[in-house]
């Protein structure tokens, strides 16, 4: 009986120091492991209760039911594992964290990026038809926050057509839209519109899933082919 209680107690303490060094890494609390052992290293997390986060406990994610977690965890790993060890490094992209009801300051939000933690925090109950194209529209974030001198928006605003403005910030508009446009008029989405660091997102993940290019929009050529060479700057065997 008495190594009974010593096995669970040691089960205890390991599962309590793992979820501490889990939090003294990315500074999320309510997180286990789910999967570690992956081929690029990257570390997926769980909620296991609902968190709050942020400066001002603005940020807020709910724990999933395991078949969720299960059917979810494959469609993301799948579109992670485009993204090499190598690369992942580069852009300081280490933890995935999986939770559902994803919100800051109350608005949804499919996925927050946070390349100084090394951390990308998915809504895994964000609306399925853009699921997959939406975790590399995060992804480019992280990318872009890392190389911010790379991704200059001013050379970026200047592809478009002369009076176009984005706005303030992707909160500040109504442009929110994600299908595809079939005449893209220098912008994949309506959500393209609404900042240029959105834009260049949207024209990240469309390239990653593989949308149809065959279009003639001069504008939008020059976007993708700005995206192509930077991203080659960072790593020169990254293919899209």
């Amino acid at each position: 009986m008495n190594i009974i209680r010593i096995i669970i107690l040691s089960l205890f303490i390991f599962t309590q120091s793992q979820a501490n060094t889990i939090y003294n890494l990315i500074k999320i609390p309510n997180l286990e492991i789910y999967e570690i052992n992956t081929s690029n290293k990257l570390r997926y997390l769980y909620a296991k209760q609902p968190f709050t986060i942020g400066v001002d406990n603005n940020i807020n994610c709910f724990n999933s039911e395991k078949k969720t977690l299960d059917k979810k965890y494959e469609i993301i790993q799948k579109n992670l594992n485009r993204y090499n060890q190598k690369f992942l490094k580069k852009i300081n992209l280490k933890y995935i964290v999986l939770c559902e009801d994803l919100s800051i300051s109350n608005i949804n939000t499919a996925g927050i990026p946070d390349n100084v933690m090394k951390t990308l925090i998915l809504d895994i109950r964000f609306d399925e038809k853009y699921f997959e194209r939406v975790i590399h529209h995060e992804v480019f974030h992280i990318i872009n926050d890392s190389y911010k001198e790379i991704f200059d928006e001013k050379v970026w605003s200047n592809f478009n057509v002369k009076n176009f403005r984005y706005a303030e910030c992707s909160t500040c508009t109504d442009k929110l839209g994600l299908d595809t446009y079939s005449n893209t008029e220098g912008f994949f989405t309506e959500y393209s519109q609404s900042t240029a660091s959105e834009d260049m997102a949207e024209v990240f993940s469309h390239l990653m899933i593989g949308s149809d290019l065959s279009n003639n929009d001069p504008i939008l050529n020059k976007k993708i082919q700005f995206i192509k060479n930077n991203l080659l700057k960072i790593d020169e065997n990254f293919v899209l």
